[in-house]
């Protein structure tokens, strides 16, 4: 596969690097700001004390608050080879996470393998399951794939906060305002099969479907639990 063609561009190239130089500086900066809550911690126990790798699997809109909250883990993570991936790669790579570089249109099988390789290698790895392009909230199959190809667990996991900017973008994206109560429900991890066809994979994408649903009530309760005790 040939380079994207911004890449021949020294101007882009720099400019990708001056834009995740800045944009890892307002991230980190924001983020310490965060108040968080958390449940379902002991689902990420059980799975290191199991010798196995988390695949975690998110919504799109979530992407800022999950990268603050789960840096510097080595997760391995899905971004495009355009010009808005490469900034993207390097405002995470800041956070001390891997990158595959792919997405569903295109370089998807790339960037699956690599995760397959590098998860297979002990690091964990991480989905928007509904990205990059949506439908929002609809999951797709990457991360079950993974998990049948590798023998590791899904975790899902959902965050919610009390004051955000919601973005006008198809994923509506939430950046949670300064000093907010951020919240994170994590999710029982499951596995898929080895041997698992068409139908188990389709059923375990509607049941991670199902999952992060709750998991979205589930933090919604836990921001209103810590907004009525402030």
């Amino acid at each position: 596969m040939s380079e994207p063609s911004w890449r021949t561009s020294r101007r882009k190239r720099l400019e990708a690097a001056a834009i995740s130089i800045v944009g890892y500086r307002i991230a980190a900066g924001l983020g310490a700001t965060w108040r968080w809550r958390s449940e379902g911690s002991e689902y990420l126990n059980a799975v290191a004390a199991s010798g196995r790798q988390p695949i975690f699997a998110f919504w799109h809109g979530r992407i800022l608050p999950a990268t603050y909250y789960f840096r510097r883990r080595g997760i391995v993570v899905i971004t495009s080879e355009n010009f808005d991936g490469e900034w993207i790669a390097g405002i995470i790579e800041r956070f001390g996470y891997g990158t595959a570089r792919g997405s569903t249109s295109r370089g998807g099988l790339k960037a699956l393998l690599q995760l397959t390789r590098d998860i297979k290698a002990g690091r964990p790895a991480a989905f928007t399951v509904d990205g990059p392009r949506g439908p929002a909230k609809v999951a797709q199959a990457g991360a079950v794939w993974l998990a049948k190809a590798t023998g590791h667990p899904v975790v899902p996991f959902h965050i919610e906060t009390n004051r955000a900017w919601t973005l006008a973008s198809w994923d509506r994206t939430e950046i949670p305002k300064p000093f907010a109560t951020v919240a994170i429900a994590i999710g029982e991890p499951f596995d898929v099969a080895a041997d698992a066809g068409d139908a188990e994979l389709e059923a375990a994408r509607v049941s991670l479907q199902g999952r992060l649903e709750r998991l979205e009530a589930r933090a919604r309760a836990l921001v209103s639990s810590a907004g009525s005790r402030s």
